[in-house]
C-alpha cells in the first residue's frame, strides 16, 4: 500500500505529477469567493498544493488566509507567484496537527486524496478547527470509491452520512460549472459547523 506522507507528495510536485493542478482557481470556487463579503474571515486551504484558490483571493483583498501543505514545493511555488504573501500563513505540516481555528475551509481535492480511511478523522479535524458558525466550502468527488487513488472516490451518501452528526448541511449538490474533465463529477457543498 502506498503511504502519502510528504516524500509520496513532495516526489509529486517535484515530478510535475499533479494532474489536478488546474493552473488557476476554478469557476467553482472562484464563484463562492466572489460571494464572500467579509475580507476578514479567517480562511484555511488545506492540502493546498499550488493554491490557486489563494491567488485569487489574496489579489481579491483576503489576507487572512492560510494555506497547509505536506510539500514544501508547493509552498516554495505560491511565494514565487505572491512574494508579499505572509510567510508565517504557508504552513508545511500535517493538516491533522494543526493547532489553529478558522472561520472558513476551501476544500477543493484535499478530502479525495486522503487515504479514505481518515475520512472520519478530517470531519472530526474540521470540527475542532472551525470556529463556531465556521462553515467548509468547496467540492467533492462523486464517482465510486475505489482503492486505487488519489483520488479516491465517494458519494453524496457517504458525504451526508460523515458530517451530518457535527454539520449543518447547508448545500451537497452536483456542481453545474465544473472543469470539463470533472464535469458531473463533483458536488459542491457548503458545511456549516454545529
Amino acid at each position: 500500500m502506498t503511504t502519502f506522507n510528504k516524500d509520496y507528495w513532495e516526489n509529486r510536485y517535484q515530478n510535475d505529477e499533479a494532474p489536478w493542478d488546474t493552473g488557476s482557481v476554478t469557476a467553482p470556487m472562484k464563484a463562492y469567493i466572489d460571494q464572500i463579503t467579509d475580507k476578514n474571515l479567517k480562511i484555511l486551504i488545506p492540502g493546498a498544493g499550488n493554491a490557486h484558490e489563494l491567488d485569487y483571493l489574496f489579489s481579491q483583498g483576503f489576507h487572512n488566509v492560510y494555506v497547509i501543505d505536506l510539500a514544501p514545493t508547493p509552498l516554495e511555488n505560491i511565494k514565487l507567484r505572491n512574494p508579499d504573501f505572509p510567510d508565517n500563513q504557508l504552513i508545511q505540516g500535517d493538516f491533522f496537527e494543526l493547532k489553529h481555528t478558522f472561520d472558513l475551509v476551501l476544500e477543493q481535492t484535499f478530502f479525495c486524496a486522503l487515504s479514505p480511511e481518515l475520512r472520519p478523522q478530517y470531519a472530526v479535524k474540521m470540527h475542532n478547527i472551525l470556529n463556531p458558525g465556521g462553515k467548509i466550502a468547496g467540492l467533492l468527488f462523486d464517482f465510486p470509491l475505489t482503492e486505487a487513488g488519489p483520488p479516491f472516490g465517494g458519494s453524496e451518501t457517504e458525504y451526508r452520512k460523515l458530517f451530518s452528526d457535527t454539520f449543518t448541511i447547508k448545500t451537497l449538490e452536483r456542481a453545474h460549472n465544473s472543469i470539463k474533465p470533472r464535469q458531473d463529477r463533483e458536488l459542491f457543498f457548503i458545511f456549516e459547523k454545529k
